[in-house]
């Protein structure tokens, strides 16, 4: 396989400008004639599918739920950064790029993160144009607050409720081009595969979650916007419908799959309560503006949080952070809340947990200014934990809350294999090994609104695309292999439930690739992913019909692809040997217990291919070159 990123030479600052002017146009008379593709409604595919249905294309969107609004990007919290320095603390585009790189711990491409710090002007200008109610300031001027890996204040936001607003936005511009036919929409449909003709991505295999039917879709390309993977935890914030199988189904049909070690652990999630939960509740990055972070300095301190007295607390990211703080990038924090908690100094009846107390900032600004900051956001709290967080500090742990990993993209964000694009948190682009906060947001309306438009036409302005519809041999080939699949999953009969088989995986990746990675350890998941893959093709019991709505089923081919993948996360971690960003490995750290990178080894991009059923992944390596920033130890103190 031959990964050519694709990024144009020349000075930094005008690659993109230059990229688009040389970019091959397709009239607009002509747009019509070609159908796209487009998986999912979340701001990345939702915001692509509006814009390409606009510019005149006819877009075909799909979306696992039953309304677009309801994608997973609803559930981002703290806010979108652009660097328009309204605050003037010294903002610009540089400083927005060079904070995105050395936030991802030097993995990612420098022309793709500042051409996203180039866009995320245009994002915030575009977005107030479509009703998006940013919070503003008395003057006027939007708001901006701080969020983790920067020195200012960059960060727009709508209360806690972020990514609603902004998916509302997208949502009104997708349904005018839905009124209009521009979009022919398709909810409740799950992507199971993607259709290979003559080397090019022509077209999706789904099923209907209603009906259980499966159906064939062909298009000159295929865009899949489906999210991250980090359900292959079992335990995330992400909602339970998020699952890897597009992407995966991309990567046995010949796209690359990079990175998949890069997970990122958020510092400040609700703690978990039990075997009972199904998910995770994220208390947004924006809370630690105001909240401090502390545990007791003695261990074993079993007091209440009242009963402690100042001096008796050890105010960590503070103290060993000084310049940053509390606002330290989210590995660096969610480590350092482990640590505190391995000494024994955890809080809480499990141990497992760190408080964040507004009780300074409540005496400084009062109960009402940080109830108008924070209002939802301590209420969710409140509700789930039946504690009231502005008399009480926050109980908080770190989890699995994002992904950095995804289907390899070139500077067109299209795959390895032709006609086949990927957008927003489902490939790999822009964070490296760690994403800074309000940068997801920020990436997929850049992909879907700023970027795609563009070199999807270039694509097919170049391209002598065969006229292809679900007739052809290669959809009926991947309707037959799809029900053969679903056949087999339905005929197991076993005694183990789908959740429960999940479980087991998620617990193994959360103890062997979750927040530290040893040798020994990954070696031991490896191992013990393969067996639970048998055991579940084995004794797994789904139980009904495939003909009818049957979320088993659903679960149940989503952990199938899931214990695959687990399996490749795992390899990835173990061939990855050094330390960087949220992938810690725990021979690889500083006197500090900071991660330790090695450039002279692992400065690259592994991208994995698919070799076949039953044969090792190969791994290639896109080399990673630093014209414009400095390759130092990352350093917040």
């Amino acid at each position: 396989m031959q990964l050519n990123s694709n990024v144009p030479s020349g000075p930094l600052e005008t690659k993109w400008d230059r990229y688009k002017f040389d970019l091959k146009k397709v009239n607009p008379a002509n747009k019509r004639k070609f159908e796209i593709i487009v998986v999912g409604t979340g701001l990345a595919g939702g915001s692509a599918a509006a814009t390409l249905a606009d510019l005149g294309y006819h877009v075909k969107n799909f979306c696992i739920q039953d309304s677009p609004r309801r994608a997973h990007s609803i559930a981002a919290q703290g806010g979108i950064n652009a660097a328009k320095n309204y605050p003037g603390d010294g903002d610009s585009v540089q400083n927005l790029f060079y904070d995105t790189i050395k936030g991802g711990d030097y993995r990612a491409r420098e022309a793709n993160v500042y051409r996203l710090a180039q866009n995320a002007n245009n994002i915030i200008d575009h977005c107030v144009a479509t009703g998006v109610p940013f919070a503003r300031e008395y003057g006027g001027l939007h708001a901006n607050r701080s969020f983790g890996g920067a020195q200012v204040s960059r960060t727009f936001y709508a209360r806690g409720q972020t990514g609603q607003q902004l998916l509302l936005g997208v949502y009104g511009q997708l349904s005018r081009q839905i009124g209009l036919g521009g979009v022919e929409m398709y909810p409740r449909r799950d992507i199971l595969d993607v259709v290979i003709v003559d080397g090019c991505a022509r077209g999706v295999i789904c099923r209907n979650l209603v009906t259980g039917e499966i159906e064939s879709h062909s298009a000159h390309a295929v865009v899949l916007a489906t999210g991250g993977y980090d359900n292959v935890y079992f335990l995330s914030t992400s909602g339970m419908h998020s699952n890897v199988s597009a992407c995966w189904a991309a990567y046995k049909k010949g796209a690359a799959f990079a990175n998949p070690c890069y997970t990122q652990i958020h510092p400040t999630c609700i703690t978990v309560h039990g075997d009972y939960q199904s998910k995770l509740t994220l208390m947004s990055e924006s809370l630690r503006n105001d909240g401090r972070i502390w545990v007791p300095k003695k261990a074993g301190d079993n007091r209440s949080p009242d009963q402690i007295p100042e001096d008796e607390r050890d105010y960590y990211l503070e103290r060993k952070y000084p310049s940053f703080g509390n606002l330290v990038p989210r590995d660096v924090a969610s480590r350092n809340a482990k640590l505190a908690c391995d000494e024994g100094r955890g809080v809480g009846n499990t141990g497992l947990a760190v408080y964040l107390d507004f009780s300074d900032a409540i005496k400084r600004d009062g109960e009402d200014v940080i109830r108008a900051k924070y209002g939802n956001l301590f209420q969710m709290y409140d509700k789930i934990q039946d504690e009231d967080p502005y008399k009480v500090p926050m109980k908080i742990y770190p989890a699995i809350h994002y992904v950095m990993g995804g289907t390899w993209v070139d500077y067109n964000l299209m795959t390895t294999r032709d006609g086949l694009f990927c957008l927003g948190g489902a490939n790999f682009s822009d964070h490296g090994a760690n994403r800074l906060g309000a940068s997801a947001l920020m990436q997929g309306l850049s992909d879907g609104y700023f970027v795609l438009p563009y070199t999807i036409g270039g694509y097919l302005a170049t391209q002598s695309l065969a006229d292809v519809n679900t007739s052809h041999q290669a959809f009926k080939d991947a309707e037959k292999q799809l029900n053969e699949k679903l056949n087999k999953l339905m005929n197991i009969n076993g005694k183990r439930t789908v959740d429960d088989i999940h479980k087991e995986l998620g617990h193994y990746m959360w103890e062997y690739c979750g927040m530290a990675r040893n040798d020994a350890g990954l070696k031991e998941a490896i191992q013990k992913i393969s067996a639970l893959r048998e055991e579940f093709w084995q004794n797994v019991n789904v139980t009904g019909t495939s003909k009818d709505f049957n979320q088993t089923l659903e679960k149940g081919y989503r952990l199938a692809d899931y214990l695959e993948f687990g399996e490749l996360l795992a390899r990835d971690a173990l061939t990855r040997t050094e330390s960087c960003g949220g992938h810690f490995r725990e021979e690889s750290q500083t006197e500090e217990n900071e991660a330790k990178r090695d450039d002279e080894n692992f400065c690259h991009v592994a991208a994995w291919e698919y070799a076949g059923e039953g044969k090792d992944p190969i791994l290639n390596k896109e080399p990673l070159v630093f014209e414009n920033v400095k390759l130092t130890q990352r350093s917040y103190k």
